[in-house]
C-alpha cells in the first residue's frame, strides 16, 4: 500500500469518518519569558533513586509522581465552526442571484423574489478535539496550530471539569504551535523544561485526551531527537519546521497539543504527530521540543507573531552519495550549501556554495532537522558563530541573523488594520439612489494601507469580498481573518460601487 502523509494531525476531527494516513499531525533582545520554567518553580526530584557508579535506579513512584504533577496541567481543547456550506449560504452563495452586481443592475426586489425560503441561522458544530498545556498561572495555554485552525470558537475543559471559552493569542503554522488564553483562577501549571538535556533512552510520559478519554497518561522512552519525518521516510517535505522528539509513548487522535514530560514533571515537548499505516498509534510518536516551543510562544505573547531569523541559504543535507559526488572532505555530515542569497547573514559570513555547515550558534547542524531547530531558536539581530568546512578545511565566521526582509526590525502580527481604512454603514438615501440593500463605505484611507495601494479611493462602497456579501465592518474583519488563515492564495477580491454609480473591482494581496 502506497504511503501518504496526512496533515490533519492527532486532533480528533468530528467531521472525519475515516483515516487513510501514514503521518498524522497529531527586536533584537529576547523578551522576558511569561511562562513558568523549571528553574523558577521548585519541583520534587524525578526519582527517589539511589546511584551506584553511572547507574540510576527508577521506581514506579517516579512515574506516579510525574503523572500526578502534570495531569492537572493538561486540558481538553474543543473547536467549533459553522459548516462551510452553511457559511456560504449565510454570506450569499446562490450563484449570480447573490452577486451584489446582479442586485445593482436588476434591483433588490428581483433579488428578493429569488429568495423564496427564509434562511436559517447557521449553527456551529464541533469540528475537532485536541489537548493543550497550561504554561502560566494567568491562563496561557500552548497547543498545536492544527487544533485551533479555522475554529470560530474554542472551548477548554480542565481536568476538574471546569469549562472556559478560549481566545487565540496567536499561532505559527510553520512550527504547528498556537498560544491561547482562558480567564480562570487556580490553574495548575506545568513548568517548562529543557529538551536539549534529553537523552535517547530516557523515560518520558505523554499526557493528553486521546479519542476524548480525558487525562490519559502513557509512558515510553525517547527513541530519537531532531527527527525529520519527511526525510526519514522518503516522503516529499510538508513544508514548515520538522525537528521532533521521537518516542514510543502511545499517542492517538486527541493527543495533539498535549504534554510530553520527563520524570521530573517538566514539559519537554508538545505532542504533535504519529507515523502509522492505519492512523492510530503504531510505535512512533513525535513531539515539538521545548527548545522550539519556548521561543515561539514567547514571541507570540510579546509581539503577536514569531520573530523568525533566516541564514539566507538554500541547502541539502549531506548524504554519503553527496559526499562521494562532491568529493567532500573533513566531515561526513552537515548542511551542504547550494546557494547564498544577497543581503543575508550567510553573505555577511562569507559562505559560498559547496561549503558544509556543521554548527550554528554552538548548536550542531548534522541534519536538516538540527539546522531547522538551531535557526528557530534565534531571533533577527542575534549574532551567531558559523562553523563550516570548505575544501576539507574547518572555518569559523560570525554573522548577524536577519528576518525575511533582510533587516533586524521587529515584525508585528498583521490584522485588518493593515488595510488602512475605517468603515461606515450606508444610509437609506444612498441605498435607494444606488439600488443596493447592503454594503460598507470605505473612509479615512491611509496612503500606506493595502486598500490605497490597490487603487481604492475614499467613499467606495464594498459590496462583496471573495463572493461573500458584506453588510458590516465585522463582516470585513471575519473575512480578512478567514482569508489570511486559508491555504489558498491570500488575496481579497473586492467588488463594489462608488457613490457616482461607477462599479469597481480591486484585488488586495494580504501576504506581502
Amino acid at each position: 500500500m502506497k504511503k501518504e502523509l496526512i496533515t490533519s494531525a492527532i486532533a480528533c476531527a468530528a467531521l472525519i469518518a475515516s483515516v487513510t494516513a501514514l503521518v498524522v499531525r497529531a527586536d533584537n533582545a529576547r523578551p522576558d519569558t511569561f511562562f513558568t520554567t523549571a528553574s523558577s518553580q521548585t519541583s520534587s526530584q524525578s526519582s527517589q533513586s539511589a546511584s551506584k557508579g553511572n547507574a540510576r535506579f527508577i521506581s514506579q513512584d517516579d512515574f506516579v509522581r510525574a503523572a500526578e504533577q502534570t495531569v492537572n496541567g493538561v486540558v481538553s481543547v474543543k473547536s467549533f465552526a459553522t459548516p462551510q456550506s452553511r457559511r456560504q449560504q449565510q454570506y450569499g452563495g446562490d450563484g449570480m442571484y447573490d452577486d451584489p452586481l446582479f442586485e445593482f443592475f436588476f434591483g433588490p426586489q428581483q433579488r428578493r423574489r429569488q429568495q423564496q425560503q427564509p434562511r436559517e441561522e447557521p449553527k456551529q458544530q464541533q469540528t475537532g478535539l485536541g489537548s493543550g498545556v497550561i504554561i502560566s498561572p494567568d491562563g496561557y495555554i500552548v497547543t498545536n496550530n492544527h487544533v485551533i485552525a479555522d475554529a470560530e470558537r474554542l472551548e477548554v475543559t480542565l481536568n476538574d471539569n471546569r469549562n472556559f471559552n478560549a481566545t487565540v493569542v496567536g499561532s505559527d503554522p510553520d512550527t504547528d504551535l498556537a498560544l491561547i488564553k482562558i480567564d480562570a483562577p487556580d490553574l495548575h501549571v506545568i513548568p517548562m523544561g529543557n529538551s536539549e538535556d534529553l537523552r535517547v533512552g530516557e523515560w518520558v510520559l505523554a499526557v493528553g485526551n486521546p479519542f476524548g478519554f480525558t487525562s490519559t497518561v502513557t509512558s515510553g522512552i525517547v527513541s530519537a531527537k531532531a527527527r525529520n519525518i519527511s526525510s526519514s521516510v522518503g516522503e516529499p517535505s510538508r513544508g514548515g519546521i520538522e525537528s521532533y522528539i521521537q518516542t514510543d509513548a502511545a499517542v492517538n487522535r486527541g493527543n495533539s497539543g498535549g504534554a510530553l514530560v520527563n520524570l521530573k514533571g517538566e514539559l519537554i515537548g508538545i505532542n504533535t504527530a504519529i507515523y502509522s499505516q492505519t492512523g492510530t498509534y503504531a510505535g512512533c510518536s513525535f513531539a515539538i521540543p521545548t527548545s522550539i516551543v519556548q521561543k515561539v510562544v514567547n514571541d507570540i505573547h510579546s509581539f503577536g507573531t514569531v520573530q523568525r531569523a533566516y541564514l539566507g541559504i538554500s541547502f541539502r543535507e549531506l548524504t554519503p552519495e553527496l559526499v562521494s559526488e562532491k568529493a567532500i572532505k573533513g566531515t561526513s555530515s552537515g548542511i551542504y550549501v547550494l546557494e547564498v542569497n544577497d543581503r543575508t547573514a550567510a553573505r555577511q559570513a562569507g559562505l559560498q556554495p559547496g561549503d558544509v555547515i556543521v554548527s550554528l550558534g554552538n548548536k550542531p547542524t548534522r541534519s536538516t532537522a538540527e539546522m531547522q531547530e538551531a535557526i528557530t531558536s534565534f531571533s533577527p539581530g542575534n549574532e551567531v558563530e558559523i562553523v563550516f568546512y570548505r575544501d576539507g578545511k574547518k572555518h569559523t565566521a560570525k554573522a548577524t541573523l536577519r528576518n525575511s526582509k533582510g533587516d533586524v526590525n521587529i515584525t508585528r502580527a498583521d490584522n485588518e488594520s493593515s488595510l488602512g481604512a475605517a468603515f461606515a454603514g450606508i444610509d437609506e438615501s444612498m441605498s435607494r439612489s444606488l439600488g443596493i440593500s447592503h454594503g460598507v463605505a470605505v473612509t479615512e484611507l491611509d496612503d500606506n494601507g493595502r486598500f490605497a495601494k490597490a487603487g481604492m479611493r475614499d467613499g467606495f462602497i464594498i459590496l462583496s469580498i471573495n463572493g461573500n456579501r458584506v453588510s458590516s465592518s465585522d463582516d470585513i474583519k471575519a473575512l480578512y481573518k478567514a482569508i489570511t488563515k486559508s491555504a489558498n492564495e491570500k488575496v481579497m477580491f473586492i467588488s463594489g460601487i462608488y457613490p457616482t454609480g461607477k462599479a469597481a473591482y480591486y484585488a488586495v494581496p494580504l501576504d506581502d
